[in-house]
């Protein structure tokens, strides 16, 4: 992906971009892909009924991921406290489908890569949040 590349040519960036934002970005938008990919595989599972929160928390995760990349790229014109509270959702769909998924991670390949997106996701987020002081705020 092109997060880092792409963020550095908004004009009021100017180059200095936040490198925790920009592989939160990236992790984000992976971990959107895989949730979704992870709950579309446990409805093909022929014990899907075990699987229903499962499903849940993927689909749920997939859309705050979704959500928070995009924020994040946008950076909300340097809105600090909003993509704070947007990762720190984040941070907490992944660590619930994380959770969810380990649990079926011996029986299920797709939950065990989806725990580890969600798992490396949920610490793109953290590392983000710390460095959030290092966000560049555009000039009004």
């Amino acid at each position: 992906m092109r997060a880092e590349q792409m963020l550095a040519t908004h004009p009021h960036v100017k180059g200095a971009v936040n490198t925790a934002l920009a592989r939160c970005v990236e992790a984000c938008f992976d971990c959107a892909q895989v949730c979704a990919s992870c709950a579309d595989a446990c409805l093909g599972e022929a014990a899907v009924a075990e699987l229903v929160q499962c499903v849940r928390l993927n689909m749920d995760c997939a859309d705050v991921c979704l959500t928070s990349g995009l924020i994040a790229t946008r950076r909300s014109g340097g809105d600090v406290p909003l993509i704070e509270a947007q990762l720190r959702a984040c941070q907490l769909a992944c660590a619930r489908c994380a959770d969810e998924c380990e649990r079926h991670a011996d029986r299920h390949e797709h939950c065990r890569i989806c725990a580890a997106a969600c798992r490396d996701c949920e610490r793109a987020c953290v590392d983000a949040i710390a460095n959030l002081g290092d966000a560049h705020t555009p000039a009004h």
